[in-house]
């Protein structure tokens, strides 16, 4: 249901009006018939909105006041780490030697671009404790499926062709059972026990000669730290088999602990989480990938190297996995991150784990009386909730995450890891304040409350958005595309 409505574009048409100026052309007009196949070529004006600029300008910007981000409001999407991105992130991404080089440049015209690039992968392998680090792939996942084909090309090397499995917990993201299979693996899960953590012996159980890798999160999606990290490290290497770091939290432990230490042979991160590049709407992400002394030969090709003060592109690696990414990775992307790196410097990244932790287990004691805490424990930067209690009033997490939405919040992640049952997973980041975090628990007391004495006004929310409640699982399948023609 529309409580207000915005005409379309196509319906703020008015014949002859136009919002653009371009200039005359000086170059000669060309006959696309000669140069196309004939059923490509467009025999009528391409049906357009004609409208001014001014009323272009207002109706895009009055679609944005409708759009959830960080810089417009609350985000505690727990995993995704939705913090705000410095401003000035964006201004050195947009300095000329940046924003206008060409990945096809010489060399000799780059030095300064290769050199931010070599930097930030030399940052990457301080603060994660590996060996040597790639910036090619674009993003978490394909950050994922790199590391994971890098593990697969080291034992194939090896000769060691059974390794077909890669061990995932109950708990971990879904990228990384989908990444082991696109990278030609098995998935085996293993199961959490009552703390919330990998059960050691459900990981002796399913490991074996068969394993090539076990992919986790640490901490885990639960916000939990696997406290028996390094036992499970001694598991699975003495099994032959590599450990994979997801990279997704490692906004908790961030200057805090390695991944390489807790014994992790490769990592990947997100720089569009962790390192405050833009995040969501499709994109751009970085998924850099760092790896310890025995992966480095099947690092993706090219690989940036410095010899005698002269940063340069490697390509004689026999050995590698090939390109995974045209040209060099994400470069605006990693620009951001360089600068948010430097100017936080060390004591400032120590913070961010400080006070992300401290935003999470604060917001958790609070909520804890009005909402079931499936592990009673300390978190790390997120926490996981159970709207078990208002199940049995009627009141689903769906419903709870609808309603927030009437607050002007966006909600949270739902149902999701799937072991915790009507799960409602927070992370309210480092860069948010207390009272920020006030409010949003404020509305979340409200909303328990209302659940007892007035469960109806959940149900039904929200109220106050522009749309009311969609049916998202119709929406998902039968996608309705709206077209006015004037």
């Amino acid at each position: 249901m529309h409580k207000e409505d915005q005409p379309l574009i196509f319906e703020l048409t008015k014949p002859g009006r136009i919002g653009y100026s371009l200039p005359e052309m000086d170059i000669p007009e060309v006959d696309m018939s000669e140069m196309l196949p004939e059923e490509y070529v467009r025999v009528e004006e391409a049906d357009l909105p004609e409208v001014s600029e001014l009323d272009i300008m207002r109706h895009y910007t009055a679609l944005s006041k409708r759009n959830h981000g960080v810089d417009s409001g609350f985000y505690p999407l727990g995993s995704c780490t939705m913090k705000y991105n410095p401003k000035i992130n964006e201004n050195v991404a947009r300095f000329n030697g940046f924003a206008h080089v060409h990945p096809l440049q010489d060399e000799s015209s780059v030095q300064g671009a290769m050199e931010l690039m070599y930097d930030l992968q030399e940052h990457l392998k301080e603060i994660t404790g590996m060996d040597e680090v790639t910036l090619q792939p674009a993003a978490g996942a394909h950050g994922e499926w790199t590391g994971l084909m890098m593990i697969r090309a080291y034992h194939e090397a090896n000769g060691d062709t059974n390794r077909t499995k890669v061990i995932v917990p109950d708990s971990a993201h879904g990228t990384n059972p989908a990444s082991a299979t696109v990278a030609g693996f098995e998935t085996v899960t293993v199961k959490s026990n009552e703390h919330g953590l990998v059960d050691l012996e459900d990981l002796k159980r399913v490991v074996g000669d068969d394993t090539a890798a076990l992919m986790l999160t640490n901490p885990n999606t639960l916000g939990l730290f696997e406290e028996n990290i390094l036992e499970m490290a001694e598991i699975i290497h003495g099994a032959g088999g590599k450990l994979y770091y997801d990279g997704a939290n490692l906004n908790a432990v961030l200057s805090k602990a390695r991944p390489g230490d807790m014994g992790f042979d490769v990592v990947h991160l997100n720089l569009h989480k962790t390192f405050t590049g833009p995040h969501g709407g499709g994109g751009p992400g970085s998924g850099p990938v760092g790896v310890k002394a025995d992966l480095i030969p099947y690092l993706p090709k090219p690989v940036l190297v410095k010899k005698d003060d002269v940063f340069t592109f490697d390509y004689d690696r026999p050995d590698s996995i090939g390109r995974v990414k045209p040209y060099y990775g994400n470069f605006g992307i990693n620009v951001r991150a360089y600068t948010y790196i430097r100017t936080m410097g060390p004591d400032g990244l120590k913070a961010v784990t400080e006070y992300a932790v401290l935003n999470a287990n604060y917001m958790m004691r609070r909520l804890s009386s009005a909402y079931d805490l499936p592990f009673d424990r300390h978190c790390k930067h997120e926490f996981v909730l159970s709207g078990k209690r208002q199940k049995k009033l009627g009141v689903r997490t769906l419903d709870i995450a609808k309603r927030l939405l009437d607050f002007g919040y966006h909600p949270p992640t739902i149902y999701f890891p799937l072991n915790v049952e009507e799960c409602i997973m927070i992370e309210p980041t480092e860069t948010e304040s207390k009272e920020t975090l006030d409010s949003f628990i404020d509305a979340m007391l409200q909303i328990a409350r209302e659940a007892e004495e007035n469960p109806e006004i959940v149900q039904e929310a929200p109220h106050t958005t522009v749309i009311g409640r969609l049916d998202e699982t119709l929406a998902a399948r039968k996608p309705v595309l709206k077209y006015v023609k004037q």
